[in-house]
């Protein structure tokens, strides 16, 4: 589950307490979550590793590197030139410091990062504890396995097609309304399939689409490319909207969503109609509609969206 607010909540809480702090040990506790390189190498390799700044990417989290930690000389401390492949993951603003190296972090949908202290108890499903300098650790748990650790320099990570292409940011001021009608236009896909593809848009999942076809007064299973001009602008300010409020709360705990430090966010007692599928509409009082598009749960109302 985590979506864009879920992530950029952890990032930007883990950010302070790591950027600077050097990777002292790795733990895999279930060696196959690390999905590149095998994980023999990612243990051997990621010791040493400073890092240098993190970003986030739609739903990834990426930790910038540069150290020792690398004795095949594979990644070397210079910055990644320009090139397709990396272009087509990075993050709109230039990359930080001048490492090559990535560590990528993806939830899937029950992961869980927690920064902890060494005798702090683990949680069931911790199947990775970084140590770092300061005596600290990171430790990644994930019930249901989904999520995963990937290490390389980003062009060799979408050669391997372990990263996938990425759309823009919904959130970035430079993401207008425009560029968003050109993504729509001519697909005959129902919007909401088009808002969960990451091609398209990245960090949007079931909830904030959802959430934001309804402050858009859209219909989710309408084609997007028949949207008009005016309803690409509310659906526009809606997705900003919402997430951003997501951020502002600290995410959605739907299901096990925490933050960093364990904490539930309380976007959840926001949400309009996700997860609310034949209870009444909270602008017209008429129950709302629940169908599946593409295998997801969708929710709206046949009144209010149109």
């Amino acid at each position: 589950m985590p979506e864009l607010p879920e992530v950029e909540t952890i990032a930007s809480d883990l950010r302070p307490l790591i950027v600077g702090r050097t990777i002292a040990s790795v733990d895999l506790r279930f060696p196959s979550i690390v999905r590149h390189p095998e994980p023999e190498v990612f243990a051997r390799d990621l010791p040493g590793q400073r890092v240098l700044a993190l970003d986030r990417r739609g739903k990834y989290m990426l930790l910038r590197l540069g150290g020792y930690g690398d004795p095949s000389g594979r990644f070397a401390a210079t910055s990644p030139q320009s090139g397709e492949a990396s272009v087509g993951f990075a993050a709109t603003s230039p990359l930080h410091g001048e490492a090559s190296l990535v560590l990528v972090v993806h939830l899937g949908m029950t992961g869980q990062l927690l920064h902890k202290l060494p005798e702090d108890p683990y949680r069931p499903h911790t199947h990775v504890v970084l140590g770092l300098d300061n005596g600290t650790q990171l430790r990644y748990s994930d019930p249901r396995r989904f999520g995963r650790l990937l290490l390389g320099s980003e062009a060799e990570l979408v050669a391997a097609r372990k990263l996938p292409r990425l759309g823009p940011e919904p959130i970035d001021p430079e993401f207008t309304p425009r560029e968003l009608l050109r993504r729509l236009s001519g697909r005959r896909a129902p919007l909401k399939l088009l808002l969960l593809d990451q091609s398209i848009l990245a960090g949007v999942g079931n909830i904030y689409a959802d959430e934001a076809c309804y402050r858009a007064r859209i219909r989710p299973d309408r084609p997007a490319g028949r949207l008009s001009r005016d309803r690409v602008k509310r659906l526009h300010a809606a997705l900003r909207e919402s997430l951003l409020m997501g951020i502002a709360n600290r995410g959605s705990s739907i299901d096990d969503y925490v933050d960093l430090y364990g904490a539930k966010g309380t976007q959840q007692e926001e949400l309009q109609v996700y997860g609310r599928g034949g209870q009444p509409c909270l602008s017209c009082g008429r129950p709302l509609t629940l169908v599946r598009l593409g295998g997801r749960a969708t929710v709206f109302c046949r009144s209010c969206q149109r």
